[in-house]
């Protein structure tokens, strides 16, 4: 991420914020235009000023019309419906209730995005990352209560979130603890500066944003999924299963994914042979030929982020394609808008985030980026 995001993005991960609620405008967009949201209690004029320039930047990018056409890393998956959530012995509130859910048949890139993939993308495109950019003070600014001091010049540099270790030591860890705001890091230096992606081409790409994967996505021809899609492809078509491989847990017969093993956030034993990240395809691929639908990095989806959502859904006998609410809400964090996250990542672990499981959500600010966060997309079937 980076500190255009501090109030808002980070902060929701850091557990702190300053941006409100969002609610989508009236105003309609022109034919290819994302939408644009505003928040409720900044002035429009701040927000239009920060907001605005990630989806400018996002439709300034041209879909390559060779890329629109190639369905090569993809697998087909044929629609039908499916009971979506679950109320299993680990299931969270927002889970809840389990509810049927149609969706039609689309395409899916069988891997996470690359860092190769991704590479491509900006050469050909010449953008640059949120967490790349830094951050001008008079945006800065205006997203402060009147009368604030000016912040540190440091404050506006380009920066990113990135895992460490802990100590032993402290009683309760928190994730104020493992995640360090890190000048210079991103997707070219995940561990920020002295670090680099070097022979790292086929791992998946991170520290991008939600608006960074959207990017992507325009120039390939492709989308995000929607959470439904999302969840659907995970399943693999295993009828009631928490994995995508099925109910085994994680850590009982071979490695089935990148996860954490050992305690959390101390050691990590890596016993599936990877402290972070993995290469794409390490691990095999659930029945419907897609690879790490579980664990590596989280991936983002279309769809704004609502606790409440399924609730709504389960009002009605059958809801077919789903693209989310239309507006994000989070009790705990009301005044962060926030996109939904799917599939775990390489620090999940059954003591605090079994976030591999097929139903479960994540969620965070779309201007954030991290180091266990990546996505991969979608194209309907025509």
């Amino acid at each position: 991420m980076n500190h255009a995001s501090l109030w808002g993005a980070a902060f929701c991960i850091l557990g702190m914020g300053l941006l409100a609620g969002c609610a989508c405008s009236g105003r309609q967009p022109s034919e290819g235009e994302l939408p644009m949201c505003y928040a409720g209690d900044i002035p429009v004029r701040a927000l239009e000023m920060w907001e605005k320039r990630y989806f400018d930047a996002v439709n300034a990018i041209a879909p390559d019309p060779l890329k629109s056409q190639d369905f090569s890393g993809m697998v087909r998956i044929e629609g039908g419906s499916f009971i979506m959530g679950s109320d299993g012995p680990q299931a969270r509130a927002d889970e809840q209730p389990p509810h049927r859910v149609e969706v039609s048949s689309f395409w899916m890139d069988e891997t996470e995005v690359t860092n190769a993939q991704f590479r491509e993308f900006v050469e050909a495109t010449g953008y640059v990352t949120v967490a790349e950019r830094s951050i001008p003070l008079e945006e800065f600014a205006s997203q402060l209560p009147e009368g604030s001091p000016p912040p540190p010049p440091e404050m506006l540099e380009p920066a990113s979130l990135v895992f460490h270790l802990q100590e032993e030591g402290k009683a309760v860890y928190t994730v104020n603890d493992w995640w360090e705001m890190k000048r210079g890091a991103n997707w070219r230096q995940p561990q920020g500066p002295g670090s680099s992606i070097e022979g790292m081409d086929d791992y998946p790409v991170v520290h991008v944003s939600w608006y960074d994967a959207m990017a992507y996505a325009r120039w390939a021809g492709k989308r995000l999924p929607t959470e439904a899609e999302w969840e659907y492809a995970a399943r693999g078509g295993l009828v009631g299963a928490t994995y995508p491989w099925g109910n085994e847990p994680i850590e009982q017969g071979r490695p089935k994914a990148n996860s954490w093993q050992g305690e959390f956030p101390l050691h990590n034993e890596r016993l599936d042979g990877y402290f972070r990240t993995a290469p794409v395809k390490s691990f095999p691929p659930n029945p419907y030929g897609l690879y790490d639908m579980a664990g590596n990095v989280w991936e983002w989806c279309l769809d704004w982020y609502d606790a409440s959502y399924y609730t709504y859904l389960a009002a009605n006998d059958m809801v077919r394609n789903p693209t989310g609410p239309h507006r994000s809400y989070d009790p705990f964090l009301t005044e962060v808008p926030q996109r939904v996250m799917r599939g775990g990542s390489f620090l999940c672990h059954d003591s605090y985030c079994s976030g591999y499981r097929v139903s479960a959500r994540m969620k965070s600010s779309p201007e954030t980026g991290l180091e266990h966060t990546g996505f991969r997309c979608v194209r309907p079937a025509q």
